[in-house]
């Protein structure tokens, strides 16, 4: 949805918003998803998504990123930054869960041609298909995969380390405490 049309003062339910007006704050909500901001440094356009399991899967990052390239956005250009999520460490999901998350969101050809390893954004050693035995979804590493995969350089990517379900005192979880209460985060164009 784009923010001009919301209504001052209303919410919007959409998993993402795109900022199609110079000086629009695009605003979501928030717990175990992760919110993924998008800025375009040449254009000033600006996104704001609210991704989870099932955005993941339903590749809504590439959806937006397609909307951006119909904008003449140059992919070196675009920015990303993920907020805070639920660790994989605290998302734990059955085993069939698991498996047909990771055949519907992950594409086993990825290369990562970057200067930066996964090691060096936090991800484990180990390799990723063979997690699925410790029933623990990734879904920042998803979320950046899929970034690569689009082509989206790896220095113009960002990822917040904070996890929702572990920081009691500060950030909101559905699953730690099945709260309605949710983090708002926010982008300015």
């Amino acid at each position: 949805m784009f923010g001009s049309h919301s209504q001052e003062g209303s919410k919007t339910d959409a998993d993402g918003l795109i900022g199609d007006k110079c000086n629009q704050n695009l605003w979501i909500y928030t717990a175990d998803c992760m919110p993924i901001f998008f800025a375009d440094k040449r254009t000033r356009k600006v996104a704001a998504l609210h991704c989870g399991r099932k955005g993941l899967e339903k590749k809504i990052i590439k959806y937006l990123i397609n909307i951006f390239d119909n904008f003449g956005t140059n992919r070196d250009d675009l920015l990303v930054g993920i907020g805070p999520a639920i660790s994989k460490e605290h998302y734990l999901v059955d085993k069939i869960t698991l498996k047909e998350f990771y055949r519907r969101a992950e594409n086993k050809n990825i290369t990562i041609n970057s200067p930066k390893t996964e090691q060096d954004l936090g991800f484990s050693e180990s390799n990723h298909f063979k997690e699925l035995n410790s029933n623990q979804l990734d879904l920042k590493r998803s979320a950046y995969r899929q970034l690569l995969n689009e082509n989206i350089p790896d220095t113009n990517i960002n990822i917040s380390n904070l996890c929702t379900y572990k920081l009691k005192n500060k950030l909101n979880s559905w699953r730690r405490s099945k709260t309605i209460s949710r983090q708002w985060n926010f982008i300015c164009s």
